[in-house]
């Protein structure tokens, strides 16, 4: 069932306020993100690839640590609970959540773990590279063990705990059914973004965020009808309350356990270069155009669908503001975050 965003407006408005001072917890691999900034004007002799000349270096919070940025930027308070290394990127990333005012107590640091850093070579506004520092060994007991017993201490003060799994070894299938079934407990709501090797680990929790590609790993999609089923397939096997697929340009849709039909949201986002990296959103006159760049999209869904359901809204009032915002995201490039005041000039260009 196509959605009319118009109609939702007045809610979603007075919804952005309520954001504030919510109390939230973020669980999950984190990453750092950092950008290598240069020009490029001749081709190597060694290899059909660019020559790119060092101007800049540029650090943020990737993985779980944008979903934390983001819910920080709307001003929730931030815990994040992870396990990083003893290393240089370790220390860059814990530099970045205290810049975000993210508390970081729940910041496990391991001498034997490996920091995970993505480094991006960007030269006149394009991506050159992208170079991958990671390992995805599980905790150490003790590490694992640590983390729990500090996360378990912090829930009962949390109104929403978002679980971000990026498959780096931090989460196994024991460590996710320990963490929600003491959140169950403490009836704290839990919001997962699954990675495809453990889809199906997350029982129990308010809500699903997943892609079409790990909607694939339970049922073939590619018209409305199998869209469906794979929607409700995936309520039957999480045993949750919600499941909100998004596919990119075509926007995203939600599925929940008391609603007969799901909820199909068009994508609102706008083309743009990557000399828009970090910078505030484009001019916005049409929506559902070219989605040139998502690089965190989807952890500000995750981020605004829970803030919003922790801050009192319904899940389709959350799923239509959490699309809204990575529509903002999207015309930012790189990884990003939005802010109350954009979220609400977004609402408005809606309108219009």
């Amino acid at each position: 069932m196509p959605t009319n965003t118009v109609e939702y407006l007045p809610r979603l408005k007075k919804l952005i306020p309520k954001l504030r001072g919510k109390r939230m917890g973020v669980l999950g691999d984190l990453m750092l993100d950092r950008y290598l900034w240069g020009t490029a004007a001749r081709l190597s002799p060694e290899a059909a690839v660019p020559i790119v000349d060092f101007v800049s270096q540029s650090e943020c919070l990737g993985g779980a640590g944008n979903v934390a940025a983001n819910l920080a930027a709307l001003g929730a308070h931030v815990e994040t609970f992870g396990a990083i290394g003893t290393d240089e990127a370790g220390r860059a990333l814990q530099k970045c959540l205290r810049a975000e005012n993210i508390l970081e107590k729940g910041v496990v640091p391991d001498g034997k773990r490996v920091t995970t850093v993505k480094t991006r070579i960007i030269a006149r506004h394009q991506q050159v590279v992208r170079v991958d520092q990671e390992r995805r060994e599980p905790l150490l007991p003790e590490t694992e063990k640590k983390l729990l017993s500090v996360l378990f201490s912090a829930l009962k003060r949390l109104d929403g705990l978002v679980l971000s799994d990026y498959d780096k070894g931090l989460i196994t299938d024991d460590f996710a059914d320990r963490v929600l079934s003491a959140a169950h407990q403490l009836k704290v709501p839990v919001f997962v973004k699954p990675k495809t090797s453990r889809l199906y680990a997350y029982r129990g929790a308010r809500a699903i965020v997943c892609n079409n590609k790990e909607a694939w790993m339970l049922r073939a999609l590619g018209n409305e009808k199998s869209l469906e089923e794979a929607g409700r397939a995936l309520l039957a096997h999480f045993g949750c309350g919600a499941v909100l697929i998004t596919e990119g340009e075509k926007g995203m849709s939600l599925f929940e356990e008391s609603s007969p039909r799901h909820l199909q949201i068009p994508a609102t986002s706008f083309e743009v270069t990557y000399a828009r990296v970090g910078k505030n959103g484009v001019e916005r006159g049409a929506t559902g155009r070219q989605v040139f760049d998502v690089t965190g999209a989807g952890d500000t869904v995750l981020s605004v669908l829970s803030l919003a359901v922790a801050a009192g809204a319904s899940l389709p009032d959350a799923a239509i503001l959490a699309n809204t915002a990575a529509g903002v995201v999207v015309g930012k490039l790189g990884t990003a975050s939005v802010g109350p005041e954009e979220l609400e000039h977004a609402l408005e260009d809606v309108q219009r």
